[in-house]
């Protein structure tokens, strides 16, 4: 029987629990200790309060969020412990973030938390304590394939709340210490209903939806702050270079968009592009923003990786939907992907994630969309 699936109906030993302060990872950790684990409970800290960068009710990780989890690890009498993280995230997530969007592209930080400080820094201190897993809240599962003897990381059976899409960078070794409780659930009433049989003070407790260190929902803002610097306008062109407007820096627009755009026109007009160089953000029809293919760098394959051309599903946003798509691997490790039929608003930057049915085969980030192939 497969590793994971023994550890889900029951086991002894430690496990290091994310606690965030909401619903689902509070969950987890109760059906964790039904299970007769050893459980110990850590939150992040991920940033002070007090350089504004604090976190809006529709976020995770405000201090709210700190004190709820004490109480559910109050309640579980379960060890809780508050870790110090900020220098690492400032690192590996706010400044990417920042970068990315100043190369023209739309980050997805929440992948890069999940990655580099949920799953690594989590995963450290798991060993230093002797815990046999980490536990998240994620709606994911994890199972092992007897044949190749390889951990494989699935959709949830709940696929509106499916979050596989954020944890495609986990590695095989990650994957066999890793426990996703909330996997099997087929709705999120069912994990509130236990939220409520505890008495958990989170039960109905809203899911965060926004970035937390963005305070009031303005990316731009955020980035001239951080920068302490405002970002120069520039113009709006269309495909052909003529001028359609102004712009208040490239780093407020991304592929796709149509709303927020200033500009008076005589027809609907999508960003289709960014010139950094010229400091031009460029428009055009809704025709401009669907792609034939991508290039994605810095791939994680959880199955092994196809040797040839390879049909798979393809999800390019993490609220988009898997369309089909064709792979091939370069020689450097790079994936090409082109899609049968276009795709909407392929953005550098963004994940693109590949499955097979609910399987998810590997993922890896967008550096260059090709509207012609």
């Amino acid at each position: 029987m497969e590793k994971a699936l023994i550890a889900m109906s029951g086991g002894s030993g430690k496990v290091l629990l994310a606690l965030s302060g909401g619903v689902d990872s509070s969950v987890a950790a109760a059906l964790m200790q039904e299970k007769g684990y050893d459980c110990i409970g850590i939150t992040m800290k991920l940033y002070d309060s007090e350089t504004g960068q604090a976190c809006r009710s529709r976020t995770c990780c405000t201090l709210e969020d700190v004190e709820d989890a004490r109480q559910v690890a109050s309640t579980l009498s379960m060890p809780f412990y508050v870790l110090n993280f900020k220098d690492d995230f400032q690192k590996k997530v706010i400044l990417p973030f920042v970068e990315t969007y100043e190369n023209g592209g739309t980050p997805n930080p929440c992948i890069r938390c999940n990655r580099f400080m949920k799953h690594d820094k989590l995963y450290q201190r798991a060993e230093e304590l002797s815990c046999s897993y980490i536990v998240t809240g994620h709606y994911a599962r994890i199972e092992k394939d007897e044949s190749s003897g390889r951990y494989l990381l699935k959709k949830a059976k709940d696929e509106k709340k499916d979050q596989s899409y954020v944890l495609y960078f986990l590695s095989q070794e990650q994957l066999a210490h890793t426990l996703f409780p909330l996997g099997e659930y087929s709705s999120k009433e069912e994990v509130r209903e236990i939220a409520d049989k505890y008495g958990f003070i989170n039960s109905d407790k809203p899911d965060s939806q926004d970035i937390c260190f963005v305070t009031n929902g303005d990316y731009g803002d955020f980035l001239e702050k951080f920068r302490g610097k405002p970002y120069p306008s520039g113009d709006f062109v269309d495909e052909n270079g003529k001028k359609l407007g102004e712009h208040r820096g490239t780093v407020r627009y991304t592929i796709g968009q149509r709303k927020g755009l200033g500009l008076s026109l005589k027809k609907p007009m999508y960003v289709s592009g960014k010139n950094i160089e010229k400091n031009q953000v460029i428009l055009s029809d809704k025709e401009g923003i669907y792609f034939e293919g991508l290039l994605a760098n810095d791939f994680n394959w959880i199955s092994l990786p196809p040797t040839g051309e390879k049909t798979v599903e393809a999800k390019t946003r993490y609220n988009g939907k898997a369309v089909p798509a064709i792979v091939s691997v370069r020689e450097n490790g790079d994936v090409f992907l082109r899609f049968p039929e276009k795709e909407r608003a392929v953005t550098k930057g963004q994940a693109v994630v590949l499955y097979d049915g609910d399987l998810v085969l590997g993922g890896g980030t967008i550096i260059e969309g090709y509207k012609k192939i």
